[in-house]
């Protein structure tokens, strides 16, 4: 635990991950391209980086952006951690969202460069972060993993190795994949049930009850309930992860028919306007084809998530 660690991208995933690094007292330098972002994660006792290069002498560098394009750019653009002379970080780990062949070619020009890539997705989102409950999935070699296990386990819950290359990616796309056909069922059984004069507060408290509920289910239990879309994850963003997927499968030649029907009522909200609310609104794309109008029940309704109000940003 005495590396020296580097934290780039401290958005809404990556702000809360990189504050239970620092909280666990782990040496932590952060740079964000909107440095005001980083800024809370010093009242743990971290440093933010005025560059990218201050990050160049750490041991190991996580990064969390949203995009291949932006994992290139912080990497391999100018001024990018690796661009240019000097040192480098021995370990870059990748917890970002990408496709298996953009993370390949990650792969490729790091070891060109002699640092070593560790693939790593996470599952969860700022709020399952700050609750400490990502769970994390790895793939490069198990040498490293091992190195890096225990920054891993400060970050989330569980840190699970599946193999070498980009196998994190393909099961973090799947993952992701599920996701979207989950809340779409959650989304159609609970207006059925509505239409049939049950509210959704009171079915949903018997589903996460049963056997069928679970950690998902429950967290996205008020936003279903009291209609707060407020983002954690955008359509926009499911429908890249369906685009991968589906990717994958045609690749590996696997048949994906529910995923292929649950990606096009995701490009449905993305089309009805709904893109930057959070991808609960499959719940109202559901009830307006069932010829109903959702509103607030206004029931107070826990989510399951204990978040240290310290975490609070």
């Amino acid at each position: 635990m005495e590396m020296r660690v580097g934290w780039i991208g401290t958005g809404r995933m990556g702000v809360a991950m990189a504050a239970n690094l620092a909280r666990a007292g782990v040496a932590l330098t952060v740079w964000n391209r909107t440095a005001a972002k980083a800024e809370p994660l010093t009242r743990f006792g971290a440093t933010v980086a005025s560059s990218i290069s201050e990050l160049r002498t750490s041991d190991v560098v996580f990064t969390m952006v949203s995009t291949a394009a932006d994992l290139d750019a912080v990497l391999f653009g100018e001024a990018g951690l690796l661009a240019g002379p000097g040192a480098l970080p021995e370990v870059l780990v990748d917890c970002s969202t990408i496709a298996t062949e953009e993370s390949a070619q990650v792969r490729r020009r790091c070891a060109e460069l002699g640092v070593a890539f560790l693939a790593c997705p996470v599952s969860g989102n700022g709020t399952v972060a700050r609750s400490g409950g990502l769970t994390l999935v790895a793939s490069g070699t198990e040498q490293v993993f091992e190195r890096v296990r225990p920054l891993l386990e400060h970050i989330g819950a569980s840190a699970t190795y599946v193999g070498e290359g980009e196998a994190a990616r393909l099961v973090k796309i799947a993952h992701n994949v599920m996701l979207g056909v989950v809340t779409q069922c959650l989304a159609e059984i609970t207006v059925l049930a509505e239409k049939g004069g049950v509210s959704r507060h009171a079915f949903l408290e018997f589903l996460n009850n049963s056997v069928m509920g679970s950690v998902f289910t429950r967290y996205k239990t008020p936003a279903f309930v009291n209609l707060d879309y407020t983002p954690t994850f955008t359509p926009t963003l499911l429908r890249k992860d369906f685009d991968l997927g589906l990717a994958e499968a045609r690749r590996l030649d696997v048949p994906l028919p529910l995923a292929a029907l649950t990606a096009a009522f995701v490009q449905a909200s993305i089309g009805s306007g709904r893109a930057e609310e959070d991808f609960a609104v499959l719940l109202d794309l559901q009830a307006a084809a069932s010829g109903i109008t959702l509103r607030s029940e206004g029931v107070p309704v826990d989510d399951g998530l204990a978040v240290d109000p310290e975490l609070d940003f």
